[in-house]
């Protein structure tokens, strides 16, 4: 079997590269030790057509046939470079404009997809709450219909881009009494700005992630109007599961990319650094490790693609996403843990990025449902009769 991208693909995947290395690389270090946000550089990748792979030409996309796989392949090569920069493609692509392209009426989607997918409008979604992660049904955040629409009470944690976002998903409960509870969640499009009900505070003391912003969003008696909800009242859980397939593929592209950083940083220090008089790269217990980061990486960009591959054919590709991502995200970590371990003092300094590396690879097995989520999800499909 030949396995080769299509030279489209090939284009993007290099356009990418392309931008990282002249647009974020120059300013990576800087940005990150400031905790530094630049709108700007949403915008141009949006621009460039970096969040419109899987968006459908009529709402400013580019209906690639393999556009999961052109989203990943971009996502790899940005994320090397920066695993922040890596986020955009999930807050504006694949979490709101995706899931309003599958889910939302004909007006939300004119309204909003294009504006996300041009980098103008800076995307978001809220589902984690202070007491409810892996567990999505068990969220307390309310949004009780009324005569023209809907009130929300509640607050939502961990929000990728709260404070800067636009526009974004909000999951609350409808029916707080739904038996059982994930009936009772639905699902809205909603405008974070402008809304006296909503305010945002940021969360800074973030291990990983320093140029993404995160932060909480309080809901005191907002009001959303009608037209805010998606399908329908209570189907706000099935929306949610086919975000996070979408949002985790993403996120598993990004661990293979910073996993390929630090086995490039890690490979050219061995290269360089010399003791008891030859290159540490001629030790074989740092060939081992060269050659072990090496494997693992091969192996969590093959699956990664696999994943895309099978998304793009339409099939169902929920346990070979989860698989992928808890491979990607192990492999990421323990790469990171290598890398640092090869350079040695060097390694524990900010001199050299692979300790930043390491503190953003943790993220993985954590966000769009941790590795433990990943391995529940992998083991019923195996035991599924």
């Amino acid at each position: 079997m030949h396995f080769e991208l299509p030279e489209e693909i090939k284009e993007m995947r290099n356009q990418a590269r392309r931008f990282a290395q002249e647009r974020i690389a120059p300013i990576v270090k800087e940005d990150e030790e400031a905790h530094r946000f630049r709108p700007e550089i949403v915008r141009e990748m949006g621009e460039l057509g970096f969040f419109g792979t899987v968006i459908p030409e009529e709402y400013g996309g580019l209906g690639l046939e393999n556009g999961h796989m052109a989203h990943v392949a971009m996502t790899m090569e940005i994320a090397k470079v920066s695993a922040s920069w890596g986020l955009p493609f999930n807050m504006q692509m694949l979490g709101p404009a995706l899931t309003l392209v599958t889910f939302g009426t004909p007006e939300q989607k004119r309204k909003y997809v294009p504006g996300l997918v041009s980098g103008e409008l800076l995307g978001s979604f809220a589902m984690t709450e202070p007491n409810t992660g892996s567990d999505v049904a068990s969220m307390k955040t309310t949004a009780v219909p009324t005569e023209d629409g809907f009130v929300v009470n509640g607050n939502k944690t961990w929000i990728s881009n709260a404070q800067v976002a636009d526009v974004g998903l909000l999951y609350a409960k409808s029916d707080p009494k739904a038996e059982p509870a994930h009936k009772g969640i639905s699902a809205f499009i909603y405008e974070l700005k402008g809304n006296p009900g909503i305010s945002t505070v940021p969360i800074t003391g973030k291990l990983g992630l320093h140029c993404s912003p995160t932060g909480e969003v309080y809901y005191e008696d907002a009001k959303l109007p009608r037209e805010a909800l998606l399908v329908g009242l209570g189907q706000g859980f099935k929306v949610c599961m086919t975000q996070l397939e979408n949002t985790r593929l993403s996120c598993a592209a990004r661990a293979v990319g910073v996993a390929s950083a630090c086995l490039e940083v890690a490979r050219a220090y061995a290269l360089e650094r010399k003791q008891f008089g030859k290159r540490i790269a001629d030790f074989q217990m740092i060939q081992a490790d060269l050659a072990e980061m090496y494997v693992h990486h091969q192996a969590a960009e093959l699956l990664v693609f696999k994943a895309a591959w099978k998304k793009d054919r339409g099939e169902k590709a929920g346990t070979e996403v989860s698989t992928a991502k808890y491979f990607a995200a192990e492999g990421a970590v323990a790469a990171a843990n290598m890398a640092i371990k090869i350079l040695g003092s060097y390694g524990f300094s900010t001199e050299y990025p692979v300790e930043r590396f390491l503190r953003d690879a943790k993220s993985y097995q954590i966000v769009e449902g941790t590795s433990n989520i990943q391995k529940i999800i992998i083991s019923r499909a195996l035991l599924d009769e």
